[in-house]
């Protein structure tokens, strides 16, 4: 009979034992899951949980009613008082099964939070590194968070008079993005960058490029007016007159073509 009895406690342990690492929850597994993944596993545990409590109850049903059935045959009447005890013994151990259900239950609950708040947490962090739409030089354009930081700084760079370094930064810049809605800006303050360090050779080509291929940038007539200076400082006015006229043609209600008239007044 005890023999019996403990094979009955036996097999309901093992069977809610083989059911506990389905229901320990691990931060790195719930990571790994898509919503609709995750639903699943949350309704396959729930119903590993329903079942497991409804084998305990058939097992405790089953167990009494044989019990049950030899305290009354007569012949194991002397050895009823045992037989209690090993019934009031099964009780204690489906009590202590049921509190490791209601236990797991929890960490259930537990997991499902955990992965709303990953999930939360990871919507957020997804959003600060998704490309933003910025509008620049009139245009609205996606910029993405590396992208923003690599301009500014490089900005920043020029704006403390740290000119090589500035150079070297938009220069990075414009390799690392070409297609950058920044371009025109960074091509730009790179001409800026040589123009301040009064290596005009370099400065020019920079503006041209800003005129030629960013015509509709808003930087395009201050490329124009800083290259005629530029064309000036090397002495070429022929080259400054044209770089002049092309801008006051171009952009004639701009504030640099109105400096620009002034200085085409002066060259004549």
């Amino acid at each position: 009979m005890k023999a019996f009895i403990k094979t009955a406690c036996a097999t309901t342990f093992v069977a809610m034992f083989a059911l506990a690492p389905a229901f320990a929850p691990t931060n790195a597994h719930a990571a790994l899951f898509e919503d609709d993944d995750a639903r699943r596993e949350i309704l396959k545990l729930r119903k590993q949980l329903d079942e497991t409590n409804a084998r305990i109850d058939s097992r405790i049903a089953s167990s009494l009613e044989t019990l049950n059935a030899r305290i009354e045959n007569k012949a194991e009447k002397t050895s009823s008082l045992d037989l209690t005890g090993e019934i009031d013994k099964l009780r204690n151990d489906i009590a202590t099964l049921r509190g490791q259900v209601e236990i797991m239950s929890n960490e259930l609950s537990n997991a499902q939070r955990r992965q709303k708040d990953f999930y939360t947490d990871l919507d957020q962090r997804l959003r600060k590194i998704e490309p933003q739409l910025m509008a620049i030089d009139g245009k609205e354009v996606n910029v993405d968070q590396a992208e923003q930081k690599a301009f500014d700084a490089a900005l920043a760079l020029f704006k403390s008079g740290s000119y090589p370094a500035a150079d070297q930064a938009f220069n990075g810049f414009l390799q690392r993005y070409p297609d950058s809605g920044y371009a025109a800006q960074a091509q730009y303050w790179l001409g800026n960058t040589y123009f301040a360090q009064r290596d005009c050779a370099k400065a020019i080509p920079s503006y041209q490029v800003v005129a030629s291929r960013f015509p509709a940038s808003q930087k395009a007539p201050d490329a124009l007016l800083n290259m005629a200076s530029c064309q000036l400082e090397l002495k070429d006015k022929i080259g400054a007159r044209d770089s002049l006229e092309s801008l006051v043609k171009k952009y004639p209600a701009s504030t640099a073509a109105g400096m620009g008239k002034e200085r085409l007044a002066e060259l004549k």
